[in-house]
């Protein structure tokens, strides 16, 4: 049985996996969820309405603008670009990340040595 991974555990980083994307190109919503599901290699994909709730609330936020394209066949486009600010956002989450990642295998993975002392 192939392991999935929850929405659960992927809620709390849709900010930091949007703004990684943005990080690399400006780019649209319909792109960027292509992008998500490419990365995850298929195991996560993100619904319409949970993305354009995290492009509202980075963009409250500061840490991306938008602006529409000038397509010339088909309908506008709406693009996001990062801000400086995003950028200092996404490498704070990735560094947090990179914390709860070590702290969480040492819980889940780390073995009790005999020497701890109990408080």
């Amino acid at each position: 049985m192939k392991p999935e991974i929850s929405k659960d555990t992927i809620r709390g980083h849709t900010t930091t996996i949007v703004l990684n994307i943005l990080n690399q190109g400006d780019s649209y919503g319909y792109a960027i969820a292509k992008t998500i599901k490419q990365l995850s290699h298929g195991a996560y994909v993100i619904n319409e309405a949970t993305l354009y709730t995290v492009f509202r609330r980075l963009e409250k936020n500061g840490d991306i603008r938008s602006y529409w394209g000038n397509e010339t066949q088909g309908g506008r486009r709406k693009y996001y670009q990062i801000t400086t600010q995003g950028q200092q956002t996404l490498q704070h989450n990735i560094d947090e990340w990179n914390f709860a990642k070590q702290v969480i295998d040492e819980l889940i993975l780390g073995r009790i040595e005999a020497d701890v002392s109990q408080d």
